[in-house]
């Protein structure tokens, strides 16, 4: 933020005051990328400061709504809050459904326009995180438990919900130390992945990724996982 930028900001704050009644939207205080960010169906409305000098001082009102609906509603724990996000979770529940959000700053009684979000489908845009994964070594083999990230629901127990209600895919992936070579060992639905190593003595390294056919989207890859065999 450059020294102009900052003066301007600080004459806005200190010499307006009195004008919070007939004070147009100053654009330049709009929020920046005002976007949704998904992961799992924990779904963020993120933004950045407008282009002023907010520094702590700006507070943010946030209001969302679903596609084809006229009236917007409030988010009433984000109303007045300075945080540069916002959880709209449980209000874009309907995951097929499209949704807005939109975002407005206030400043010394100055309050800016709103700026809203590209049109947000939660089933198109959220991104899967990778199964969580631990190995044990039985009996010559190497045993893969898997476990898919949850959703951000409970079911009638209070349980919470996996991912797995989605009809997920396991891809396993195994890398040969001594060969240098990976190779592709299991694709399908168990969490439990059993994998023959023959060779004694010998570094392997395991990863896996989930892949979600109906979407034909795949995660990340898990974190690495290595194991000697005696």
């Amino acid at each position: 933020m450059t020294p102009k930028c900052c003066f301007l900001g600080f004459l806005l704050s200190v010499l307006l005051p009195g004008v919070v009644e007939t004070q147009p939207a100053n654009e330049s205080l709009k929020p920046q990328r005002v976007h949704f960010q998904s992961r799992n169906f924990h779904n963020i409305l993120r933004w950045q400061p407008g282009q002023a000098c907010l520094g702590n001082n700006s507070i943010y009102f946030v209001q969302y709504k679903m596609y084809g609906e006229r009236q917007w509603k409030n988010k009433e724990t984000c109303w007045g809050i300075r945080e540069f996000f916002c959880d709209l979770t449980n209000e874009t529940s309907d995951i097929w459904e499209p949704y807005y959000g939109r975002v407005k700053t206030a400043l010394a009684g100055i309050h800016s326009g709103w700026t809203m979000t590209q049109r947000f489908i939660p089933w198109w845009e959220t991104k899967i995180d990778p199964p969580v994964m631990n190995i044990t070594h039985v009996n010559g083999s190497l045993l893969v438990n898997l476990h898919a990230p949850n959703l951000p629901y409970r079911d009638q127990e209070g349980e919470n919900v996996s991912m797995e209600y989605y009809e997920l895919v396991y891809r396993v992936f195994i890398f040969n130390n001594s060969l240098e070579k990976e190779q592709k060992v299991y694709e399908g639905a168990h969490r439990v992945v059993e994998i023959k190593v023959t060779s004694p003595h010998t570094g392997y390294c395991v990863v896996a990724e989930i892949y979600q056919p109906m979407l034909d989207r795949k995660s990340q890859r898990s974190r690495e996982r290595c194991v000697e065999t005696p």
